[in-house]
């Protein structure tokens, strides 16, 4: 005698394997939401969240999928975990209010030249052609920074607060207005520089910039420089001096570390301008990496942010991010 396999349950489609496989997609997608809204990423999670905007993506084609099947509980777990993704990404593209700012305008650039191999002509040609007031740059080398200067940022930009390393430990902070206050301190992680300077903007009142380059976290032994660097990172100071933070923060809005970092005073100027979307790193030596945003200008909230945007810069794995910016008056 042949037995034949039960039929599915009305209301069904696939039997069990299909109510498995629902659950085995929609697990995921359920986990990496609440770790989103509790910030609780440790681990390998570090560098995993990093693409959460991708995921955010995927979630409500899993919710669908669930959905089309005829599971309701995979589906409605499924839904609710896009939902918590979506508003946690979404409002990236949707300018915000801007501060009643009433002083000069200010383009800051600032870009990371991937151990002194970013093509120099074409860093000084976007300084010129995109008008820059304030330069940060990570990965500064002693020859790239002479090289940058024969090719006319001494020109650009007279002002400067250098910390040049061989390897991947240089910084800079390079002005159009003068500077006071020039420096640079040390993370404990990766040891990376971060030059910093006050540059004195007619019409505004003093702003400290600084170049920031936390550790990064590309492997699970190295997470803990990660959070040391993190830490490290100043906070705003909204009852005193307008500061900004620009630079490969190694880090994007889905990680809870940056996330407490704004909280204490700043704006993240591409977030602010609706153009939180846009890649500022990868694809990295080749392999298929989507772009991801870990480069950040973070403004003092009394900064209006009028617009940001990505550039590329040939020799460097990252684009270069610029802001306009409308500081208050002095």
């Amino acid at each position: 005698m042949i037995t034949l396999p039960p039929l599915p349950r009305a209301g069904t489609r696939g039997g069990r394997p299909a109510t498995v496989a629902c659950w085995l997609a929609v697990a995921p997608v359920a986990a990496w939401a609440l770790v989103r809204l509790t910030g609780l990423e440790r681990g390998p999670l570090v560098l995993a969240f990093a693409f959460t905007p991708y995921v955010a993506a995927v979630a409500p084609v899993v919710a669908v999928a669930a959905l089309a099947l005829r599971r309701r509980a995979p589906a409605v777990v499924a839904a609710l975990a896009a939902v918590a993704l979506i508003v946690a990404v979404a409002p990236r593209a949707i300018p915000g209010d801007r501060p009643a700012a009433a002083g000069p305008t200010l383009r800051l650039l600032t870009a990371n030249l991937r151990l002194g191999s970013a093509d120099p002509a074409a860093l000084v040609g976007l300084v010129r052609d995109q008008r820059v007031d304030v330069l940060t740059v990570q990965e500064l080398t002693p020859a790239l920074a002479a090289e940058l200067d024969r090719l006319g940022l001494a020109t650009l930009l007279p002002h400067r607060s250098l910390s040049p390393e061989v390897g991947s430990t240089g910084s800079g902070v390079y002005a159009r207005h003068p500077l006071r206050d020039a420096g640079h301190r040390r993370n404990q992680g990766f040891f990376f520089t971060q030059a910093y300077a006050t540059v004195t903007v007619p019409g505004a009142p003093p702003l400290r910039v600084e170049s920031a380059h936390p550790a990064a976290p590309y492997a699970p032994d190295v997470v803990p420089d990660w959070w040391t660097d993190q830490r490290a990172q100043p906070p705003a100071t909204p009852d005193g001096g307008l500061s900004v933070l620009a630079g490969d923060f190694n880090a994007t809005l889905d990680h809870a570390a940056l996330r407490r970092l704004i909280a204490t005073g700043y704006t993240d100027a591409a977030d602010a301008a609706g153009a939180g979307f846009g890649g500022t790193w990868g694809p990295y030596d080749g392999d298929p990496i989507p772009p991801v945003a870990i480069d950040h200008v973070l403004v003092d909230r009394r900064i209006a942010v009028h617009a940001a945007g990505t550039h590329p810069v040939p020799g460097s794995d990252h684009r270069a991010l610029l802001a306009e910016l409308r500081l208050p008056a002095g």
